[in-house]
């Protein structure tokens, strides 16, 4: 039977504060990982959409997506396992606001980290994803892409 290959398809908010950007430490079957705030894109929405919902349910900071920053695909193999998993990632910066009030962080979230570019830089070996720092190094060089340059159909929204 022949399998149709399909990426996983994942939006990440690059989040930068006076020099600092934030990650989360999450719980992985590697251990406790680095990561941008992240997910996956839930049905009906758009990439911009679900980078605001995962950095919200991720950190409990609100965030805007402004731009995009690029468009990243990464492979994730388990060695002495089957798993074998591409990752198409949307990357966005944007404005992000002050955490809410007593909102609990996603299941898995250990805690939220402001790190320079310099600490994520040296703590790649825990990076949960090569695009972690990817996205970081291309948000220092200024790329900066409108969010017009994805777009969503009026039929692959669904109501809510």
């Amino acid at each position: 039977m022949d399998t149709r290959w399909k990426p996983n398809v994942t939006a990440a908010a690059i989040i930068e504060r006076d020099g600092r950007f934030l990650l989360v430490e999450e719980k992985t079957r590697d251990g406790l990982r680095l990561n941008n705030p992240a997910g996956h894109l839930d049905p009906g929405e758009s990439p911009a959409q679900a980078c605001a919902r995962e950095a919200l349910e991720e950190t409990a900071h609100p965030f805007e997506p402004t731009a995009l920053v690029g468009i990243y695909l990464a492979r994730a193999e388990r060695p002495g396992s089957e798993e074998d998993v591409t990752y198409l990632r949307f990357a966005f910066c944007g404005r992000v606001g002050e955490p809410v009030p007593g909102r609990a962080l996603d299941a898995g979230i250990v805690r939220v980290l402001w790190l320079t570019p310099d600490e994520v830089r040296a703590s790649r070996g825990r990076h949960r994803s090569p695009s972690v720092l990817s996205c970081i190094e291309d948000y220092l060089a200024g790329v900066r892409y409108p969010l017009s340059l994805v777009t969503m159909h009026a039929g692959a929204a669904r109501p809510a």
